[in-house]
């Protein structure tokens, strides 16, 4: 993420970093050390918590029948775009 940042072109908008946990617990202390760093040089970071049905699913249509990610894809977009 780092070095595509660093390549970034003004021309473009800057980019969103958008965590998808992928286990009930807390990210490993490099990974919130590395989303911290880069917050600043992005157009915005969100979270997506653990949602166990995404290993159980085999696309996004099969997902969003599911209420906890419809939920959780309502407010991420509400997030993106600053609502």
């Amino acid at each position: 993420m780092e070095h595509m940042l660093r390549g970034w072109t003004t021309a473009l908008p800057r980019p969103w970093l958008v965590l998808i946990a992928d286990a009930p617990v807390r990210p490993v202390r490099a990974a919130r050390y590395r989303y911290k760093a880069l917050e600043g040089r992005l157009a915005g970071t969100a979270i997506v918590p653990y949602l166990p049905v995404l290993r159980a699913v085999e696309g996004a249509e099969e997902a969003l029948q599911h209420t906890d990610v419809q939920a959780a894809a309502v407010k991420l977009r509400r997030q993106l775009e600053g609502k």
